[in-house]
């Protein structure tokens, strides 16, 4: 056991030692020769189902000029096409096409800021800019971005085709796509249009809300203009309770701080909540947010975090997974987060410029250093490997979910110490918004980031716990899942949660009649097409179904399907014995 601590400690050793050198990620496009017969997956290296996802070819345009003529010639020849981000970083297949003659657009060349104007308060980027670059120039402008999210490696284009967002309550909410005042989108067309049309899309548009949160399956972005504020400082404080009250602070805790969002740690009983608001500029202060985990990492310590994950994994050691998530969380907490002031942390609060607090990722502050060392979850490596699992529960019912979560740890209180490895839960605050598809009402966006084998059939420690808590908030509390983020079942049924779907499908009918930019993928999505999830042996072990059967967990493992144990209208994988074993331990310890 001290071992594995030692090296959870190790570990943390080096990302302190490191600098932001690091090997770039790739480009998730990889072609056999001259941008022919092309593979695409995400950051992380693979898709939710394992598949490899191929395309013919894939065009790097850097004009719109360009970016109209490879949509024109997919059109006119019924060629599906999918846009491509440089970064890639959403879990589900949306950037994949149908078949192996799909065309892939990137936009990684579309990446300039075209246009700020301080007294409008206005900025307009091509649709590959990155959330860093809006930031920074806006800054240089003094104006600001007031909601993003943390991290920043992520395009404009890619940000509102997934509705991603930050963490607030307060105004227009914490969606980016809340923002956008115009955009160009270019869409098929027929032969009279030449093949390709270029829209220009305002708030006088009701379509703009279609565009807001698109999925891809619209047409590509050429071009984004967002309203901005003058630039502000916030101040950042971070504190500690025990969770006991947390389902009764959770929602007046959002209302009171206008940036506030809490991190929670369920077997430690504890939750972190990030005290975040405005200021007066007059405020001292040089405050940075360069958050640990988005540092770049020697990928040796990543190779050693990661093989005793596997270890404890596969020894069922529990014990060993709560003592690193306490060496974790107790060393972040220490650091600040990654907080400074004038490039110390001395203690709180810390206060800055909000383009200097909002986001960060040295990480992609990169030099080929041939892969010494690297972003953490960097397929290339052996590193970071995990599921995702997000989605938004309302401000009505949050109490109700969190309140469940705490009896399942009551049951099995080690149960979610693998995830608390991962930093924890993230809790951050969505409001209700005019996007079609984007979020329907206000509420509690939970974060989860968990372990994942290599082996698909391999079950995980506590695998039903985690199952469970999934479709409690998907099912039991109708939790809007992100589009970007989860597994293939928090998508069943999903598009019946919009009210404002048919307003939205009848968009997608107008500037994609022929479906150029929709795959089978996004069509199931948009309850389009049956098979969002997959029926065969194995499937419910990485969330591509939820299982009916034995045969859909291990049952050459002992993991069989059952109900859940505070939500019976689950279904989850699991060992009968190591459940009867597991809550006769919890007895004992009582």
């Amino acid at each position: 056991m001290r071992e594995q601590v030692l090296k959870y400690a190790f570990v943390f050793l080096f990302i302190c030692a490191c600098g932001v050198i690091a090997t770039p990620p790739e480009d998730p496009i990889r072609c056999a020769s001259n941008n022919k017969n092309c593979t695409i997956t995400n950051t992380y290296g693979i898709f939710p189902d394992r598949s490899l996802c191929r395309a013919a070819e894939v065009i790097y345009p850097t004009s719109e000029e360009e970016l109209v003529s490879a949509v024109a010639s997919a059109s006119k020849n019924k060629r599906k096409v999918k846009a491509a981000t440089r970064f890639s970083h959403s879990i589900t297949k949306l950037a994949c096409p149908d078949g192996e003659n799909g065309l892939l657009i990137s936009t990684k060349n579309l990446n300039k800021i075209l246009k700020i104007d301080a007294k409008k308060g206005t900025m307009t980027v091509q649709s590959g800019a990155s959330l860093r670059q809006i930031i920074s120039a806006a800054g240089e402008a003094g104006l600001a971005l007031p909601y993003a999210p943390y991290w920043w490696g992520l395009t404009i284009g890619g940000l509102m085709g997934t509705g991603a967002h930050g963490s607030t309550l307060w105004g227009k909410g914490s969606a980016v796509h809340e923002y956008v005042v115009e955009l160009r989108i270019v869409t098929p067309a027929g032969e009279e249009d030449g093949y390709a049309k270029v829209r220009t899309l305002n708030q006088s548009h009701s379509s703009l809300d279609a565009a807001r949160v698109s999925l891809g399956v619209l047409g590509v972005l050429s071009q984004v203009t967002l309203k901005l504020e003058p630039l502000f400082k916030r101040s950042v404080t971070y504190v500690s309770k025990d969770d006991s009250d947390l389902g009764d602070e959770v929602v007046s805790f959002g209302r009171k701080h206008e940036f506030g969002d809490v991190t929670w740690y369920p077997s430690q009983q504890k939750a972190v909540y990030r005290i975040d608001d405005r200021v007066s500029v007059n405020t001292s202060g040089n405050g940075l947010y360069d958050f640990f985990p988005f540092r770049s990492t020697l990928s040796a310590a990543l190779a050693i975090v990661r093989s005793t994950e596997e270890l404890q994994e596969a020894t069922r050691d529990a014990n060993g997974k709560c003592l690193g998530a306490k060496l974790i969380t107790a060393t972040l907490s220490g650091i600040g987060y990654g907080l400074t002031n004038n490039g110390v942390f001395l203690g709180y609060p810390i206060v800055g410029f909000s383009n200097r607090m909002q986001a960060s990722g040295t990480c992609l502050d990169s030099l080929n250093d041939g892969l010494i060392t690297a972003c953490p979850w960097d397929s290339r490596i052996k590193g970071e490997f995990f599921h995702q699992t997000a989605f938004s529960i309302s401000l009505s019912v949050v109490k109700n979910f969190i309140e469940d979560v705490q009896k399942l740890v009551e049951l099995e209180p080690k149960a979610l110490c693998g995830l608390e490895t991962a930093n924890g839960i993230l809790m951050r605050y969505v409001t209700a918004s005019s996007a079609y598809l984007g979020k329907s009402e206000d509420g509690v966006d939970f974060d989860i980031t968990y372990y994942r084998s290599k082996d698909p059939l391999a079950p995980r420690l506590f695998q039903d716990i985690l199952e469970e808590i999934e479709q409690i908030g998907l099912f039991k509390y109708g939790g809007s899942p992100h589009w970007g983020k989860n597994r293939n079942l928090a998508f069943l049924g999903v598009i019946k949660k919009y009210d404002n779907a048919e307003k939205f499908l009848k968009v997608k009918e107008e500037f994609d009649p022929e479906g150029v930019f929709s795959s089978q993928w996004t069509d199931q999505m948009l309850g389009l097409k049956e098979g969002v999830t997959v029926s065969k042996n194995g499937c419910a072990m990485e969330g591509l179904c939820i299982c009916s059967q034995d045969s859909h967990c291990a049952p050459k493992k002992g993991y069989l399907c059952r109900p859940g144990r505070i939500y019976k209208e689950a279904r989850v994988c699991t060992n009968d014995a190591e459940r009867t074993r597991e809550v006769d331990d919890v007895k004992d310890e009582l």
